[in-house]
């Protein structure tokens, strides 16, 4: 049957895809545009699974905060290439999948996955923009942070975000100071919180790697233990959030500067995701 280009536009407009795409749809499933939908999708699903090998190390980060400004989200969006990631529909959708996720309380990516979008899953939405853009696309980072006040940063490329919940705000300066910290987060990297918060298992490396370094030198062996203590505490100055020096003041560690902004004000969680 002949399929008009206003049938074709109807279709485009309803799904995005491409003016062929569509003609092709809608001639073979005849006209029925439910059908030709279906037949769009199947070919998503076609390029998606092309493409499920793909490494996807462009895309965007964006972050939500509650009314309330206690629970902070963020989410990643990954994609092949960097003109996927700066197309403002591609932005926009990562976008919708943030609201979508924070309206319904989602706690991880596979929760978001499973939600409802436009009568299909997020799942599904994804292999169809996956088809329409002609890219891997996933949903690489989901996190969730809760405290008295959470101040989220983007770094200015949108590939680098941070989370940071402050505790004892006592009503100060918090959005000035949670922006110092999360920039402080970005630029250092910091394996956690402060020395209660650093994993056992890298404890137990820089350690390793301490007494090593120790025996190389020509250390007595009854020595190695005490010496590697002490580089693993400078490993904790360097490493951990708040033992860290303000990058703005490196007079002062972070946790001297929130004290200094507010008698008590510390740092209760972070998150900093990076893609690429």
């Amino acid at each position: 049957m002949a399929i008009t280009a206003q049938e074709v536009n109807k279709l485009r407009q309803m799904t995005g895809a491409g003016m062929m795409d569509c003609k092709k749809a809608l001639t073979e499933a005849e006209g029925d545009f439910e059908k030709a939908i279906d037949i769009l999708r199947k070919k998503g699903q076609k390029v998606s699974a092309s493409r499920a090998d793909r490494e996807t190390k462009e895309g965007t980060i964006v972050t939500a905060v509650s009314a309330d400004g206690a629970t902070g989200t963020l989410l990643s969006l990954t994609c092949e290439t960097d003109f996927v990631a700066k197309n403002d529909e591609f932005v926009a959708f990562a976008n919708t999948l943030l609201d979508l996720a924070t309206k319904n309380g989602a706690a991880s990516i596979e929760q978001i996955l499973a939600l409802s979008f436009e009568n299909i899953t997020v799942a599904e939405k994804i292999v169809e923009m996956t088809g329409k853009i002609g890219e891997k696309i996933e949903i690489s980072h989901f996190e969730v942070v809760k405290g008295e006040a959470v101040v989220p940063y983007i770094h200015s490329n949108g590939k680098l975000g941070v989370l940071v919940a402050l505790t004892n705000t006592n009503g100060s300066a918090v959005e000035e100071a949670g922006k110092d910290v999360a920039m402080q987060i970005a630029a250092m990297n910091p394996v956690a919180v402060d020395k209660d918060g650093v994993d056992a298992s890298v404890v137990e490396r820089e350690i390793e790697v301490g007494k090593d370094q120790a025996r190389q030198e020509g250390k007595p062996e009854e020595m190695l233990e005490k010496i590697a203590l002490g580089k693993l505490n400078k490993f904790y100055k360097e490493n951990t959030l708040l033992s860290q020096s303000f990058v703005k003041d490196n007079s002062k560690s972070i946790a001297q500067y929130l004290d200094g902004v507010s008698k008590g004000m510390t740092v209760a969680a972070f998150k900093r995701v990076s893609i690429g």
